[in-house]
């Protein structure tokens, strides 16, 4: 066993632990209601129950010292992003219908109400929009939340262009360019947002910046584990680009440091912050190394 699941006491280490997974377990319920209140969004196939389970994982042992309702935000956030990516990445065909989710998902988040018809997607994500609404940060902050889903949204449809053929594959510079797609700096904001910590709104043009770094790394380390799924399900992946393993685990490794030295001077500030973002790397590091969030098509 590694010696940091064991720790100086592993009794209470073995505590620690115990609680980050109930925090989990908690977000795990909550997201599988989520995902049946809005069924036509998530099929069983690839959504699977193990995905909600990673994805409440991620979030607790990202930031353990949260309990399930201050960190339920940032859980169905990340699991609507699994949807919209889905819709987009995968469902799609055609640059129009690409475009209508786009249109119809920035129109709610401009405070729209979603269509009586809608599939889920929207009303999803209109329920989310009303929860973070009642955080005391979010009048203050709510642009920047706007910001970030604009920039995911546009890098989900600019990949599609990619992957469909409608525009030349990219660069590698140009694919790293469009991490945004990725969605976590999404989820970041909201979840500052809605925890509305002091120290975190203080600094979080700061803390999204590094996180926009992590948000590559998170990228190229995703791509690293699943190069074989995205070969096999059509989907775009650096590897196919031109750079082989060892190039891209030196520039996760770099990207890492650039984090490392652009959070430096807020450590002090805001340390759990701080530990949030270079805990996402080293989550993903180890979870990518076994598993994959998506169960099988």
């Amino acid at each position: 066993m590694p010696p940091t699941l064991i720790g100086a006491d592993p009794l209470a280490a073995a505590a620690d632990a115990g609680r980050v997974c109930a925090v989990a377990a908690a977000g795990h319920r909550d997201l599988r209601g989520c995902a049946q209140r809005y069924g036509a969004i998530f099929p069983a196939r690839p959504f699977d129950d193990a995905l909600y389970s990673a994805v409440s994982q991620a979030t607790a042992f990202g930031a353990p010292w949260y309990d399930a309702a201050q960190l339920r935000v940032a859980n169905r956030t990340a699991l609507w992003i699994f949807a919209v990516d889905w819709l987009i990445d995968t469902c799609a065909r055609t640059a129009a219908e690409v475009d209508e989710v786009v249109t119809r998902c920035l129109a709610v988040a401009d405070g729209a109400e979603p269509d009586p018809a809608d599939d889920g997607l929207g009303r999803f994500l209109g329920e989310i929009r009303d929860e973070l609404a009642g955080s005391p940060a979010y009048a203050g902050r709510s642009g920047a939340w706007r910001e970030e889903f604009g920039l995911m949204l546009a890098a989900m449809a600019r990949e599609w262009s990619w992957k469909s053929g409608a525009t030349a594959r990219p660069t590698v510079r140009e694919y790293l360019d469009n991490a945004d797609n990725f969605g976590s700096s999404f989820v970041n904001v909201g979840h500052w947002i809605a925890v509305a910590d002091p120290a975190a709104l203080r600094n979080i043009e700061a803390l999204t910046t590094a996180g926009r770094t992590v948000q590559r790394a998170l990228r190229l380390v995703n791509d690293l584990a699943t190069h074989g799924r995205d070969t096999g399900w059509g989907d775009l992946n650096v590897l196919m680009l031109g750079p082989d393993r060892d190039a891209v685990r030196q520039q996760i490794a770099e990207l890492t440091e650039l984090c490392r030295e652009q959070l430096a001077p807020i450590a002090e500030d805001c340390p759990q912050e701080v530990a949030y973002l270079l805990r996402q790397i080293g989550f993903s590091s180890g979870f990518y190394r076994l598993g994959d969030f998506w169960g099988r098509r």
